[in-house]
């Protein structure tokens, strides 16, 4: 076969087989489908963007919602007990506590007990030496044997003058000089006597007894120091006090209790309070209120009450802190129902005392009337119900209406 015969061969196949002519046709048809997608796609984006943008905004708007709205936790209002117990501070004091002064001038000799020595009444504390006190007395008690002797010879002399004048061999103006000068005598003796025994009881301050029962909780001198009397030891100054010991008796110890004026009914004389300290957090010690001021303090509005408690052991020392239990009496009781709630939820205005309440979405300050305070709790006797949610810890600048949501947590324990 020639080549002519297999080039119109090839040519009838190629129009047999219909193939699309290469031309300008498939290109257009290629550019028209990109542009499409890439629109397509630019249209996506914006979308997604315009989308995200109104969804941020939104979210925001929600969140400043949400953050204008205060959280607050709130408690319930608990019943108040049938019997109640008062539970009051109070230090304890020693039954007798006692400064020593030195009641004559000289120099300490020796002293017999330190802090914390457990003395008897009547022991010698402390020996203070006194030279000129002593010498003072030796010429005390020789002037007075003088005294002594020319009364002796006033009285001789006044006796044979009085038995002279009944012989009339003396005048009686002679004889009466002579019986006066003898109560003049007699006069000085006295004088000298007294003043000797002036000096000796001066004398006898040399040795320092401890005036009662207890315990020594000061020594303030030392051997040689130069004591004044009444001020103690000459080493400070004479105007300031300044003693040589300090005792205490601590076999029975007072309790000074401010009571409330409300619960001063709990403050009868001859009652019985339980004591508690921190240093003995599983026992308790029995008092019994001896007195009180059966008046209350216009300052703090408190019944200044005193407890005496036995304290023979030592186990409770003068100055400790220690809380005591008062149990109110039944017919001081209110009539009406009480509610307890914490002391962190009240709000002091102007207009009085108030609590907030969360109503619905919203605060709502309520006022109250307290009863007795218990410290970190007081007593409400009007104005709250037992279901009320209190707020705790509210804000100064919380008014009525104020949108508030109250915390998870606490609604979760509060129900």
């Amino acid at each position: 076969m020639s080549s002519t015969e297999i080039d119109l061969n090839q040519a009838s196949q190629d129009n047999s087989g219909q193939r699309p002519p290469t031309g300008r046709q498939p290109l257009s048809r290629s550019l028209f489908v990109g542009l499409a997608v890439a629109a397509l796609l630019l249209g996506i984006v914006i979308y997604s963007g315009i989308h995200q943008r109104a969804m941020a905004a939104s979210n925001l708007g929600a969140a400043t919602e949400r953050a204008a709205i205060a959280t607050v936790n709130v408690v319930e209002p608990k019943s108040g007990a049938a019997l109640e117990d008062i539970v009051l501070p109070g230090t304890t004091q020693a039954f007798i506590d006692t400064p020593i002064f030195a009641r004559t001038d000289g120099y300490l000799k020796k002293w017999y007990f330190d802090i914390g020595a457990h003395v008897e009444q009547g022991q010698l504390l402390a020996v203070i030496e006194t030279p000129e006190l002593d010498q003072q007395l030796g010429q005390a008690q020789a002037n007075l044997k003088t005294a002594q002797a020319n009364e002796k010879l006033a009285e001789i002399t006044a006796a044979r003058w009085q038995n002279l004048l009944k012989t009339d061999s003396v005048s009686k103006q002679e004889t009466d000089q002579a019986v006066q000068d003898l109560s003049a005598r007699q006069a000085t003796v006295e004088s000298m006597s007294a003043d000797v025994q002036r000096l000796e009881q001066l004398q006898s301050y040399e040795k320092v007894y401890a005036p009662f029962s207890g315990v020594i909780t000061a020594r303030n001198t030392d051997i040689g120091a130069l004591i004044s009397a009444g001020s103690g030891s000459a080493q400070g100054q004479a105007t300031v006090p300044q003693e040589l010991f300090h005792m205490a008796a601590v076999n029975r110890l007072r309790i000074f209790v401010s009571v409330p004026e409300v619960d001063s009914a709990a403050a009868q004389n001859g009652a019985k309070a339980v004591l508690t300290l921190d240093e003995y957090p599983k026992e308790t010690f029995q008092g019994t209120i001896v007195r009180n001021s059966d008046a209350i303090d216009l300052s703090s509005r408190t019944l200044n009450v005193e407890v005496d408690i036995d304290n023979r052991d030592g186990r409770i020392k003068p100055g400790a802190y220690v809380f005591v239990h008062l149990r109110v009496p039944d017919n001081s009781k209110k009539e009406t129902s009480t509610l307890v709630i914490p002391a962190n939820t009240l709000l002091f205005r102007s207009e009085g005392l108030r609590v907030g309440v969360v109503r619905g979405d919203h605060a709502e300050l309520a006022p109250i009337t307290i009863g007795r305070d218990y410290g970190s709790t007081v007593e409400v006797v009007n104005g709250l119900s037992p279901t009320d949610q209190v707020i705790v810890n509210p804000s100064d600048s919380l008014t009525t209406g104020t949108p508030v949501r109250i915390a998870a947590a606490a609604a979760g324990a509060s129900k």
